[in-house]
């Protein structure tokens, strides 16, 4: 038996994770609050935790668990930016993540996000409610003949890729390990950074956030951009500098922005705030424009994508239970 405490937990994780670990031998411990060096006594007579994007798996975290004989973390996501890898090795941790949970759901997020913004379906949805039928202030583009950039071809940029070469749209593509043969498979260019921002009418972000990565969209990149371009991201906030974002924003250069993750969200997504004062005024001011469209973390939140994640995280754990090699690409330390 191998007892786990997942930290940050929700409805929807919690029955998927029970369901995947059937027979595994598994027990689950499962906690409201995130995992910080504040919080980690939680997971005192457990062998490993669990963790999602905003707990604060730091060296001070780590250190804390590995006093009360915790051996495995399991991120239950891909990003690994939330743990320090190096204090982990160490300490002795092994620590596993789950490599690709659902491509799909994460691109067609994006895709959709790309819909909504461009056609006005939010404000629209508010006006018929309110029994107002006008069309004024409600004009979009067609996608089809522009041209998109998909920063980041992983497998979730790939797709994303591909749904909007579906669309008819030219897509270039911008990433430092290029995938050749798949990109004369479906007619994507690749090409610089420099000449994507200035070329494309959406640009799609779908790189991790890495120290290379950080702020890639910044103000030099906004001002490259073309005048009434969308930006879309449903990767990692820390990838766009808000402040410059906000400015380009007020300036009348950007013509949208949809974000699914935010630069500070620890503390604000996830969490219901209705009825108290966000104290974030970046993220406040974001709020006003009418052509910002932010969902709150949730381009993951498949069916699909929450069974896979929890089949990949009991397994792993049923591995490191019994000293066996992890899934394929989940091991990081």
């Amino acid at each position: 038996m191998i007892q786990t405490v997942v930290f940050d937990a929700k409805p929807y994780d919690r029955e998927p994770l029970q369901h995947a670990s059937v027979g595994l031998d598994i027990e689950w411990r499962f906690m409201d609050c995130r995992l910080s060096a504040e919080t980690a006594t939680a997971a005192r007579g457990a062998q490993a935790v669990c963790t999602f994007v905003n707990d604060r798996v730091d060296r001070p975290c780590l250190e804390a668990l590995a006093r009360l004989s915790v051996k495995h973390v399991a991120l239950r996501c891909a990003g690994f930016n939330s743990i320090d890898l190096t204090a982990a090795k160490e300490l002795g941790f092994s620590v596993t993540r789950v490599p690709a949970y659902s491509p799909y759901a994460v691109a067609e997020h994006a895709v959709a996000l790309l819909l909504a913004l461009n056609r006005k379906i939010p404000r629209a949805n508010n006006r018929v409610r309110d029994l107002n039928f006008a069309l004024n202030g409600l004009v979009g583009f067609d996608l089809h003949g522009k041209t998109a950039g998909i920063i980041g071809t992983g497998k979730i940029g790939r797709i994303a890729a591909q749904i909007l070469r579906g669309f008819g749209m030219r897509v270039l593509a911008f990433d430092l390990f290029p995938a050749v043969e798949w990109a004369q498979r479906y007619g994507v260019e690749y090409t610089d950074a420099r000449a994507l921002a200035s070329q494309c009418e959406v640009i799609s972000l779908h790189t991790p956030l890495t120290p290379e990565t950080y702020h890639i969209i910044r103000r030099e990149t906004l001002q490259l951009m073309k005048p009434g371009a969308i930006l879309l991201n449903v990767s990692r906030g820390a990838l766009i500098d808000t402040k410059a974002l906000i400015e380009a924003l007020k300036t009348g250069h950007l013509g949208g922005v949809a974000l699914d993750v935010y630069e500070e969200e620890e503390g604000v997504f996830f969490q219901d705030l209705s009825g108290q004062i966000l104290h974030d005024d970046e993220l406040a001011r974001l709020l006003t424009f009418p052509n910002v469209l932010i969902t709150a973390h949730q381009a993951f939140l498949t069916q699909e994508a929450l069974a896979e994640i929890a089949r990949v995280t009991a397994n792993n754990l049923a591995a490191f239970a019994c000293g066996q090699p992890f899934l394929a690409e989940s091991a990081l330390a």
